[in-house]
């Protein structure tokens, strides 16, 4: 093999496992913090999708919904389903989530897509863990849940407001139809 050919080939898969490795990352927008304490078994069920920042997995999807249980080895199942109002059918991604570094702080990666993971922090959530804050690795992902299909107007004004303070623009949400 002459030098040229096998240098190439070096930096080709140099640059795989970087892409790899990198993809493989998961981080939390600057200035935003997981919650911590974190009841993951609270947490678990079916929520509702009230907002988020779109993105083509997404695209012209209503009545969307995330369900998490616990997978046999401890990861969580995630569950997300939606109507496509273009298509007219039902979309559903099933992928799985793992802490990344306890189960009491709400920060996860999340896989649909063998070892490529996102992050997915919880950043807000009330008490009883009716409503949640979602934000994903960078200002690119966040998400609005409630466990009804409805979100009251204190919680809503109050997560716009720490979105807006960590950089999120409230003009990018898109209103999720929940009919």
């Amino acid at each position: 093999m002459n030098k040229k050919y096998r240098n190439t080939l070096l930096f080709a898969t140099l640059a795989v496992v970087a892409a790899a490795y990198a993809s493989c990352k998961v981080s939390i927008p600057n200035g935003a913090t997981a919650v911590k304490p974190f009841n993951t078994d609270k947490y678990l069920g079916t929520w509702y999708e009230i907002a988020r920042m779109d993105f083509k997995f997404e695209k012209n999807l209503k009545n969307v919904t995330a369900t998490y249980s616990r997978n046999d080895d401890g990861s969580i199942k995630v569950d997300n389903k939606g109507y496509d109002m273009v298509k007219n059918k039902w979309k559903q991604s099933i992928g799985k989530a793992k802490f990344v570094k306890g189960e009491d702080e709400a920060r996860l990666k999340v896989s649909f897509f063998g070892p490529f993971y996102a992050g997915y922090n919880v950043i807000e959530i009330d008490k009883d863990y009716q409503y949640a804050l979602i934000a994903g690795n960078n200002l690119d992902y966040l998400w609005i849940l409630s466990r009804t299909k409805h979100i009251p107007d204190a919680v809503k004004t109050n997560y716009l407001k720490k979105a807006n303070d960590l950089g999120y623009q409230k003009k990018d949400l898109v209103w999720t139809v929940q009919d």
